[in-house]
């Protein structure tokens, strides 16, 4: 049973009403748009399509008037996140880092030691930035200082700035420093994240540890207060990784946090834009350049929280994605672009994706180009959709018929997202033209064609509209399955990711899988790396040291202080229960059923959608089509002095038939290509069944091997 909470004094109440600003704590949660004096932005409380709700920093209030939702900062909180008021004081309180007093002498001590842990994990990264720069002006340190200044052009004043180190090629030689100078014990090392147990030890004394840094160029990685977090190592031997990153601690989450957004906010706001990209070195070439506005997306594809946290430093929303133009670059252009893509089509942000010429970084383009050609190319980035259409069109032969087809395909669905009906029309005139070759007639066929087929394609397979009662539940009780059996079936990792990524079920419906998942992966891509981990989604990498991460404990120890409303709903798949742990003995049979369900019900919805589509259509009949070539063979023999052939009316009926009613015959036959593959997916679900039954039922004395 849950323990109650701590009664809170009113001092701790009344300083968290005067520091949480209402824009602040809205605008993690909402992208906000500043008209005039306030600011405007989807309401979150009811299915809203247009910005309803309006803040105001002036009167600390919000108020939606569609549905009449307001109150102050700690309301909406209360209301979003379905949590007491004390609940939400206190979260705001440890956000802010406010004293918490309370009447409950206990629960007050433990809230106060969990705050001044985290203080002396910043004074422990703190003294290690500290020591990692003086290592760089030592003699051990000349070939990275060599490093910095003649491949990396930085001159001192960069250097400082950033306040760059090396770490020494020693197994001890933090540990050393900070317990014998600062008396600081390793197990503080190790909750920083800058030291790392030796497997088969657990003794006390450094001799137990090592650092995890040796060798390498380190960047530090600070928070909006400019406060040590974390870092990055380059490594200047060529070992593998190149760039090693600090795991996640209690002070450091990948996914909240942006490199150099710290010095780069407040060019952010006077520029009215941001310019997000891949690599520490990136944002540091730039801001040595003169264009401060750039930060860093810390390896990972850029998160909502982290756009919320751009869209809050420039009042006009203006994003531009600078990432590598390899495949991983591109692959996280498409997954940033994925989290605001419902904002940008509806015009919340601005978004904009620059891919510099011959695949260089913003790093190399400098160095051979300067900081004029870098803010010109800025200038002239193409908007997201434009990009994401070059995207669909790159490599593809559009003189060959099937990779014509797959363009259109991938148009249609790409154009179908848009709700706007003239710039719809904008853009399906723009690739009608692109994919005719400049023969206008040929043009004019291709646009009402994909105007027809946007029009039928233009649904989304997460869509409530076609979705019935019950499927909801059913969606997440399936979704549920497949996450339980990767934190608790380590040996089926890497088989479920290459399941998941071969029936595209990646992307999780509801919020808080996304949220686990994405979780999941950072833990995964910080100990395997992000190619192999993509290697294994391929299924070209067998994946076995997935099996090594006690992703439960990781998991559970990373949420608990930042997101303990997440994890209070993740718990039952963290720990399961004992039925839980009963039903995960067949692995891969109920990932085949839980995976059929999902597919199971994308693929209703999409009957459902087609069904209306096919109805929709006003059907040409026989008896017109046999009318309109009588017509014509009137018209025919009267231009011909009666001399007209004889021709296959037949034939001719049966291609008029389909002609005038090629729209309707379309969506009925991808209507029953659907209905076959619901079956096929039925048929997969009742063969899993029929195998995991027998297999649950068999008596445990006879499931002996040999």
């Amino acid at each position: 049973m849950p323990l109650s909470l701590p009664r809170l004094h009113p001092r701790t109440i009344e300083a968290v009403k005067e520091r949480a600003d209402i824009v602040d704590v809205v605008g993690e949660h909402v992208v906000l748009k500043k008209k005039g004096r306030e600011f405007v932005g989807i309401c979150p409380f009811h299915d809203d399509t247009s910005p309803s709700m309006t803040v105001s920093p002036a009167k600390q209030f919000y108020y939606c008037f569609s549905c009449g939702a307001g109150g102050n900062a700690i309301k909406f909180l209360m209301e979003l996140q379905r949590q007491s008021f004390s609940d939400v004081v206190l979260e705001l309180a440890r956000k802010y880092q406010l004293p918490i007093e309370t009447l409950d002498g206990p629960q007050q001590e433990r809230l106060r030691r969990q705050l001044s842990r985290r203080d002396q994990l910043h004074r422990v990264l703190s003294l290690a930035s500290g020591w990692f720069r003086s290592q760089l002006r030592a003699p051990e340190g000349a070939g990275a200082l060599a490093y910095l200044r003649e491949q990396r052009k930085l001159g001192e004043g960069t250097i400082e700035a950033f306040e760059l180190g090396f770490a020494p090629d020693r197994w001890d030689g933090l540990l050393n420093h900070l317990g014998q100078v600062e008396g600081i014990g390793p197990e503080w090392l190790v909750e920083a994240g800058l030291a790392v147990p030796r497997k088969g030890q657990g003794g006390e004394g450094s001799q137990g540890y090592y650092d995890r840094f040796r060798g390498r160029v380190m960047v530090p990685i600070k928070d909006r207060q400019g406060r040590v977090i974390g870092f990055g190592g380059r490594s200047l031997d060529g070992g593998e990784p190149k760039y090693l990153n600090s795991p996640e601690t209690e002070v450091f989450e990948k996914g909240k946090h942006l490199f150099g957004l710290d010095r780069a906010a407040s060019a952010i706001r006077r520029d009215d834009r941001a310019v997000v990209v891949e690599g520490y070195f990136d944002v540091i070439a730039l801001h040595a350049a003169g264009i401060t506005n750039a930060v860093a997306s810390l390896g990972t594809a850029l998160s909502s929280q982290q756009i919320t946290q751009l869209c809050r430093c420039c009042e006009s929303r203006r994003l531009i994605l600078n990432f590598d133009s390899d495949g991983a670059g591109v692959r996280a252009a498409q997954r940033a672009i994925g989290e605001v893509e419902q904002q940008a089509l509806q015009g919340q942000l601005e978004l904009r994706v620059l891919h510099l010429p011959a695949g260089k970084d913003p790093d190399e383009f400098l160095q051979q180009h300067g900081a004029g050609d870098y803010r010109a190319l800025l200038d002239q980035a193409p908007q997201w959709l434009d990009w994401q259409i070059e995207q669909v069109l790159a490599g593809k032969d559009l003189a060959r018929s099937d990779q014509f087809q797959q363009a259109v395909s991938g148009l249609v669905a790409l154009l179908g997202k848009l709700p706007q009906s003239a710039v719809r029309s904008h853009y399906l005139q723009q690739v009608a033209e692109r994919l005719s070759g400049g023969q206008a007639r040929l043009a004019i066929q291709l646009e009402d064609d994909l105007r027809q087929q946007v029009k039928g394609q233009r649904w989304h397979g997460r869509s409530q509209k076609w979705e019935q009662p019950g499927e909801a539940g059913l969606r997440e009780r399936a979704e549920a399955e497949v996450l339980r059996l990767y934190l608790h079936c380590g040996t089926y990792r890497a088989p479920i990711r290459a399941e998941l990524r071969r029936h595209d079920l990646e992307d999780f419906a509801l919020a808080h899988h996304r949220q686990l998942w994405a979780a999941i992966s950072a833990l995964e891509e910080d100990n395997l790396g992000a190619g192999r981990l993509e290697a294994v989604n391929r299924g070209l990498d067998p994946g076995h040291d997935l099996a090594d991460l006690d992703l439960p404990r990781l998991l559970s120890d990373q949420l608990l202080v930042e997101e303990s409303t997440l994890l209070t709903r993740l718990t039952p798949l963290i720990e399961p229960s004992e039925l839980q742990q009963l039903h995960l003995g067949q692995p891969l049979l109920q990932l085949r059923g839980a995976l059929a369900s999902l597919e199971r019900q994308r693929s209703l919805k999409r009957c459902r959608h087609l069904l209306d589509a096919w109805s929709s259509q006003r059907l040409e009949t026989l008896e017109r089509c046999i009318a309109r070539l009588l017509e014509g063979e009137r018209q025919e023999a009267a231009s011909h002095d009666g001399l007209v052939p004889v021709s296959d009316m037949e034939s001719r009926i049966d291609g008029l038939f389909a002609e005038l009613n090629s729209d309707a015959l379309r969506f009925q036959e991808l209507y029953y290509n659907e209905r076959r593959y619901l079956e096929e997916l039925d048929a997969r679900r009742r063969a899993g069944f029929a195998e995991l039954v027998p297999a649950m039922a068999r008596p445990p004395e006879l499931d002996v091997a040999g």
